[in-house]
């Protein structure tokens, strides 16, 4: 996964300098560094469950996006249609209960036990993305400055889905157990994305518009994240 990111990485300061703007490198240069299209966009947030069973608390949960989103403006207007492709990761830590992602309980139905046998215990995703957004910008040729908005949708593939616990460590032993299995979740993701800022900086958000888990759970569980975005290039 970290390979994945730096290889988007990579490719966001290769190609940034020289997408979208017409001329000389040089001149292409220039205009990056001064003009932004909001082509690479970085995403730090809280993550959530809605839906979860009340039963089922979560900690600090945290997610990362990366995404390179080519910028379509309409001529002589604010608006303008982006659409690209990501990453987006998420852990939720548990309190008090697990994951069964591997079905040792019940391999037909995911199951989240009971359990304090862990200082902590984490169920991560990742998905590859296709995000699309509408957006506005009070600049219209320089998204690094003034207001902007944006609203969209994300169509997610999922990559991994795995549980990771760290035991409390009795009789002087600790250590971790992961399990790794896709089986009882949804292999699409699709959601509903906001952002709300000014120059470089925003606050967005996104809902899951179908469940994390297949039918045959009978959890509605749907992903939410709140959170910091850092655009440029």
């Amino acid at each position: 996964m970290r390979k994945i990111i730096s290889t988007l990485a990579l490719v966001a300061l290769s190609l940034g300098v020289f997408a979208q703007e017409g001329g000389s490198p040089m001149n292409k240069a220039v205009n990056r560094v001064t003009h932004s299209r909001d082509f690479l966009m970085i995403q730090l947030s809280y993550d959530g469950w809605a839906g979860a069973p009340d039963s089922i608390k979560t900690g600090f949960n945290r997610g990362f996006n990366i995404a390179l989103m080519y910028d379509f403006p309409f001529k002589k207007s604010p608006l303008s249609v982006a659409a690209g492709l990501g990453i987006s990761t998420s852990g939720v830590f548990l309190k008090d209960h697990t994951f069964d992602i591997a079905g040792k309980v019940n391999p037909n139905t995911p199951t989240f036990p009971a359990s304090n046998s862990y200082k902590r215990f984490k169920v991560a995703t990742t998905y590859l993305e296709i995000p699309i957004e509408l957006r506005f910008r009070a600049v219209p040729d320089n998204a690094n400055k003034g207001f902007k908005a944006a609203l969209g949708v994300k169509v997610g593939a999922l990559l991994d889905a795995h549980t990771k616990g760290k035991n409390n460590g009795g009789n002087g032993n600790k250590n971790t157990e992961k399990d790794a299995n896709k089986g009882f979740f949804n292999p699409w993701r699709f959601s509903a994305t906001a952002r709300v800022g000014y120059g470089n900086f925003a606050l967005f958000g996104a809902y899951s518009l179908n469940p994390m888990l297949k039918d045959n759970s009978n959890l509605d569980i749907r992903p939410y994240q709140i959170g910091i975005c850092v655009s440029g290039l």
